[in-house]
């Protein structure tokens, strides 16, 4: 009878890993795509399938992990890198699930309410952004992954299960691999801290709020330790440098261009760039994207979690503080796809969603069945929502980057100098004909990394037989010192455009 209850207890979160799982896997994406802003997908697969570096910050971690999931021997190169987002979906979902379980059972003294759990999961694996991630290859899953491991060992309920050195350890790691997927991790490293505040009773006579707390500093010794064995895994970048592969970025052999890389200089100017309407327009897409996500029933609850039914001081303070950054971090970094930045928030949104359904599913203890019933009918708005969502999200149809590629791939004529633009173009294109090795009698040129030093060198080991100056800038430069080659453009806006002399 106790193995039955056992068993009971995890059929939630497997219903809730299988469902998530077909839904990510009806609507991931066969190969190369451009769906949900995934043009970055060229560069990361290629990186991955290379062992090059990637576009800054590097994201050494992500590389190690989609290289693995490369060597499946299922679908395209692309397919499988794809796959890796999803599986990362479910399993930041499935964390989702037992962070909230957890901390309510912590509280509680029971799990009766594993709904609420399971709605939270539910909300923030089908919200339609978290959704549109899922099934494209890129860093943001994974992302989402580390960020609730790192919520959920520093919660309540973890104290009161791991020993502070295994916890330290683990979480110090955690955030170290962590800050090796994204950078922006680091917005979140006070929640490191939060963890280790101790409150110290002060005397009556000297009773100052300031002397009430105190770090436990061999905790922190000891995390910080852990951490910097996790950002070790930023030594792969400039060990893959050494060895010239065909995307380079940076070119990360010396201190000053492994810096220029991880630091994300070269997009650096994006950041607090916006004007005041451009930042009112910010603040306003937020508030449209949050009520998309969760609709107004689950920003209700939401609310309602947060302000009324929180129990968890940990994951209260650091729940907060990850929104509230992450939120900062969205608005004032100009770019297109800075509404991305978004997830870790929405994350919260949806744990502070199974705290709020919790409350309300126990705000009538004479009435059981009315409490199950709220949780069934939200979970049932969650889907309605979904199924709302999903032609939005749908990548599985998205063939415009395979298209294209195939498309250059056949037309450009032997020995072409070919000079691409566009993130479109220059990453697809970097797709077919350095990790799938298309077409290796052309030269494919970035013109827009043209004036980047690291990039000329990556052009003369790529190309040997190409005649380059010792520095130059301009197509132009590239084509005359070529006169035997013939020359194409290409790029892609709307349709694919291919100019090549005649």
């Amino acid at each position: 009878m106790r193995r039955f209850f056992i068993l009971l207890k995890y059929i939630p979160p497997a219903i809730l890993s299988l469902s998530l799982s077909v839904v990510y896997l009806n609507s991931i994406a066969p190969g190369l795509t451009w769906a949900n802003y995934g043009a970055d997908g060229g560069d990361l697969i290629t990186a991955a399938a290379t062992n090059g570096v990637a576009h800054p910050s590097g994201y050494p971690v992500y590389l190690l992990f989609a290289r693995i999931f490369q060597m499946l021997p299922i679908g395209t190169l692309a397919f499988r890198t794809n796959l890796m987002s999803a599986l990362a979906a479910v399993s930041a979902a499935l964390m989702v699930y037992f962070l909230v379980n957890e901390s309510l059972l912590h509280f509680n003294g029971s799990n009766k309410n594993w709904l609420a759990s399971l709605v939270s999961a539910y909300a923030f694996g089908l919200s339609p952004l978290f959704w549109s991630q899922a099934v494209i290859t890129e860093v943001y899953t994974l992302h989402a992954l580390f960020i609730t491991a790192i919520l959920f060992l520093s919660t309540d309920h973890a104290y009161s299960r791991f020993s502070r050195k295994y916890l330290d350890a683990l979480l110090g790691l955690t955030f170290g691999l962590a800050m090796g997927n994204h950078s922006t991790t680091i917005l979140i490293f006070p929640v490191l801290i939060f963890s280790i505040l101790e409150y110290i009773p002060a005397p009556i006579e000297k009773n100052y709020a300031l002397v009430n707390w105190r770090v436990d500093m061999i905790s922190l010794l000891r995390r910080s330790i852990w951490l910097g064995v996790g950002l070790l895994a930023y030594i792969i970048l400039p060990l893959r440098a050494l060895s010239k592969p065909p995307v380079n970025w940076g070119n990360p052999i010396t201190l000053t261009n492994f810096w220029w890389l991880i630091s994300g200089s070269f997009y650096q100017d994006r950041l607090f760039a916006l004007t005041f309407s451009t930042l009112i327009s910010q603040i306003k897409s937020t508030g449209v994207f949050l009520l998309e996500q969760f609709g107004i029933l689950g920003l209700i609850v939401g609310l309602i979690g947060l302000t009324v039914f929180y129990k968890s001081p940990r994951l209260y303070q650091n729940t907060i503080w990850v929104l509230s950054t992450s939120l900062f971090f969205a608005i004032l970094y100009y770019s297109k796809d800075s509404f991305l930045y978004l997830i870790p928030a929405f994350l919260c949104f949806a744990i502070w969603i199974g705290m709020g359904l919790d409350g309300l599913m126990n705000a009538a203890p004479k009435f059981p069945k009315l409490g199950s019933a709220i949780g069934v009918i939200f979970i049932l708005s969650i889907f309605i929502l979904a199924g709302k969502h999903l032609p939005h999200v749908d990548a599985s149809h998205d063939t415009r980057a395979e298209d294209f590629g195939k498309e250059v791939m056949a037309q450009v004529p032997a020995n072409a100098i070919v000079f691409a633009k566009g993130d479109e173009a220059v990453l697809s294109m970097w797709y077919f004909h350095y990790a799938l090795h298309k077409r290796p009698d052309i030269v494919l040129v970035a013109i827009d990394l043209l004036p980047f030093p690291w990039y000329q060198d990556t052009l003369r080991n790529n190309y040997p037989d190409l005649t380059l100056p010792a520095f130059f800038t301009f197509t132009e430069v590239v084509a005359a010192s070529n006169p035997e080659r013939k020359i194409c453009h290409i790029q892609y806006d709307l349709s694919a455009q291919i100019t090549c002399q005649e």
